[in-house]
């Protein structure tokens, strides 16, 4: 379950598939949502949806976060050259504060006019109102960019995974992938 100097635990490997899953699917989601008329079916169903994914979403990558500081972390493969390394890090955090930043963004979109966020019907996320003017305008500036930012971040990630296994034939990849029989 815990992660070695060498490996990532399984909570760590599951945590990353499944937010990973949970981002692309609420980007594909969000995406098709912006163009959907009021007469659409799913006109009400796709943003409910969308929020119930993403609250469900905060909550995994809280815990994730917490888990990721609480761990120690497998060590860079000594072949990284220093630009990997920062390029990694500066990559990662980048992914974290992006989606918390887009979750911040959705929550005071969907909570600007008092209504709490109903989580797949079995509990609401309390409204904190209109914090400052425009708050749903600007909110939904920032979320729209930062989702097409994250994408982009999500894509330098995956090629650099693909750079790691196909090019450089390195256990990086594997590693999140949960093989063991590596070092």
């Amino acid at each position: 379950m815990r992660n070695t100097e060498h490996h990532y635990g399984w909570f760590t490997i599951g945590a990353h598939w499944l937010a990973a899953i949970m981002i692309i699917g609420l980007f594909g989601l969000g995406f098709w949502m912006v163009d959907l008329g009021y007469y659409d079916p799913w006109y009400k169903t796709g943003p409910d949806l969308h929020r119930s994914i993403g609250i469900i979403l905060f909550v995994l990558m809280s815990i994730r976060l917490v888990w990721k500081l609480s761990q120690i972390q497998p060590k860079p493969l000594d072949h990284y050259t220093k630009f990997e390394r920062v390029s990694s890090h500066l990559v990662h955090q980048l992914l974290y504060v992006l989606t918390f930043g887009i979750m911040l963004t959705g929550y005071l979109i969907s909570t600007a006019d008092g209504r709490g966020i109903d989580v797949f019907n079995l509990f609401q996320v309390p409204s904190l109102g209109e914090l400052f003017a425009d708050q749903e305008d600007i909110a939904g500036l920032i979320h729209e960019y930062a989702a097409y930012t994250l994408i982009g971040a999500v894509v330098l990630h995956a090629l650099g995974a693909f750079k790691h296994h196909f090019i450089d034939k390195d256990i990086t990849l594997k590693r999140m992938l949960g093989f063991r029989n590596t070092k």
